[in-house]
């Protein structure tokens, strides 16, 4: 079962006062998947999700399935760091028709590994929701190791891995010794992980990018690898783009400046600085999504 090929984590719109502005993340929505996105992931890190109340969270969810839900893909960001919170976020989710949810490995706590397992046990358990599990160590400590990974994929609803990591061995096994679905869970290694027989991406770039990466992915599926390359590298912007600051600083700024008003960011993610803005304006003229400033 696959879930999508460009699949975009889904910053958060927020107004003047700070609440989310639920009619401009419809807006988002129909824009990205009228420009390549298949997947949409709801209240994930880019949508900086530790800042969003439960209700919130259930309103975007809701929202999602409402604007966008027959021609995309509605994956639900429901974990967090307590398992018995996860599982009924999960069971709400559940209720108001996303079609799967990205299950985080729990941080903070830095469980062990058979910890993990039963983590996603309990959670597969509140639903019948297919479960994309999020590896990311580089945010949660804990990375979730190929043992464990095979493990998961004893869990019947447990489908897919989105790989924040780019350890190309890591990403092969999932891959190949696994009935998981490998996503690349980092723009920069998507056709790295292509090329190991991955299925697509969980991308912040698709933001604006999404057309780009998806015919990268189409040409790499249809057997054009050179071309897919090319069109990797071309990319080359979007991937400095991520460098500059945390996820989501610079897509959110990027976006503003291109017309998609999605506002600012709660505590204790901030605004970019204005050497920030500089280079995030930067890769955007590179790519030619904006005009160069004249003097």
């Amino acid at each position: 079962m696959v879930l999508g090929s460009v699949i975009t984590a889904m910053v958060t719109p927020f107004r003047a006062d700070g609440a989310i502005d639920v009619e401009g993340f419809r807006e988002l929505a129909t824009f990205l998947v009228d420009n390549g996105s298949d997947g949409l992931v709801v209240s994930g890190t880019t949508g900086e999700s530790p800042t969003l109340s439960d209700k919130e969270k259930l309103v975007l969810f809701a929202a999602a399935v409402d604007a966008v839900g027959d021609r995309a893909t509605i994956i639900a960001g429901t974990g967090t760091y307590d398992t018995g919170h996860s599982a009924h976020l999960t069971e709400q989710a559940a209720q108001l028709g996303v079609d799967a949810v990205l299950v985080v490995t729990p941080y903070y706590n830095k469980p062990p590994q058979r910890a993990i397992v039963r983590h996603f046990e309990k959670i597969a358990g509140a639903s019948d929701l297919p479960i994309v599990a999020y590896n990311i160590p580089s945010r949660v400590i804990t990375k979730i190791e190929p043992k464990t990974i095979a493990r998961l994929a004893e869990i019947e609803t447990v489908v897919a891995v989105k790989q924040a990591h780019d350890d190309l061995d890591d990403a092969r096994f999932i891959a190949e010794e696994t009935r998981l679905d490998l996503y690349s869970g980092d723009d920069p290694v998507t056709f790295s992980f292509l090329e190991l027989g991955a299925v697509g991406v969980v991308s912040v770039t698709s933001h604006l990018w999404g057309p780009q990466i998806a015919e990268m992915i189409r040409l790499h599926r249809d057997g054009d690898v050179d071309g897919a390359r090319a069109i990797h590298e071309e990319l080359q912007p979007s991937y400095d783009l991520l460098r500059i600051q945390t996820n989501p600083i610079p897509i959110k700024a990027a976006l503003n400046l291109t017309g998609h008003e999605v506002g600012g960011h709660r505590l204790p993610m901030v605004e970019p600085d204005e050497p920030e803005l500089a280079e995030i304006r930067s890769c955007l003229e590179r790519s030619g999504l904006l005009a160069a400033a004249s003097a």
